[in-house]
């Protein structure tokens, strides 16, 4: 079985194509996100995600956790260094294109949140005008094209198996990001008006539900007497499988 793997990951936004004013568009999505998380600690995974602020959230404690980088706490992502639910919003930007097991990641991340908790995430969009650079070779083994695109449908499908409800899918930046981000001013604004799901970046917000959606078993099934067979000689009974 084969594993992706690469050694080129966005250790800063400059590492992008334009990512200064990446940086800055995600900043202004998250902005009005901040005032509504409260609780006591607040997460930013990554290296990216340490560089952006989050300060206009009441929450206490902001810190940042990176594998080899200038972050508050050094440590793996696929093996947080924190405890179970103690963290009351996790933000994570441009982060799982690039790791081999992005769905341990969010597994991870949902052990260390408490119920309740927010959970944002910020990734590069498949169907916009971003992915042209995978089909260029010139462009297909630089930044950010020789991550992973995942679709916003399977993060959010992740998300509904870990049990969580999303509250928000937006889209921003909508550019190709060859070239300078002001260029084509104009067409940028007819892609956001006409097919404003073509964001070359997505926003998910989602929130850890409080007890997982689950089926409630039929009341009158376990009224129902339970008839078996009765043992026999060299015979042994068996529990159903489910």
């Amino acid at each position: 079985m084969s594993y992706f793997c690469t050694e080129q990951k966005p250790q800063q936004w400059e590492d992008l194509p334009n990512g200064e004013a990446l940086q800055q568009a995600v900043a202004e999505q998250l902005a009005p996100w901040w005032p509504r998380v409260f609780g006591y600690h607040l997460l930013k995974l990554g290296p990216l995600s340490a560089a952006l602020s989050s300060m206009a959230s009441p929450v206490a404690h902001h810190f940042s956790l990176a594998s080899h980088q200038e972050a508050s706490m050094i440590g793996e992502l696929a093996n947080l260094p924190l405890q179970n639910g103690v963290i009351d919003a996790v933000v994570m930007s441009l982060l799982l294109e690039f790791e081999p097991d992005p769905y341990r990641i969010l597994r991870e991340t949902d052990r260390i949140l408490i119920a309740g908790g927010y959970l944002f995430i910020v990734g590069f969009n498949p169907l916009s005008p971003a992915f042209l650079g995978k089909l260029w070779p010139k462009y297909q083994e630089r930044l950010p094209w020789n991550g992973r695109f995942f679709m916003p449908s399977r993060v959010r499908d992740w998300l509904g198996l870990l049990g969580y409800q999303v509250v928000s899918d937006e889209r921003l930046v909508y550019h190709p990001l060859m070239g300078e981000l002001s260029d084509g001013r104009i067409l940028q604004q007819t892609l956001a008006s006409w097919l404003p799901s073509a964001g070359s970046l997505y926003l998910i917000v989602a929130r850890k539900l409080e007890s997982p959606l689950t089926p409630i078993r039929d009341k009158r099934k376990v009224l129902q007497p339970q008839w078996t067979t009765a043992p026999s000689a060299g015979r042994s009974g068996h529990s159903s499988g489910h």
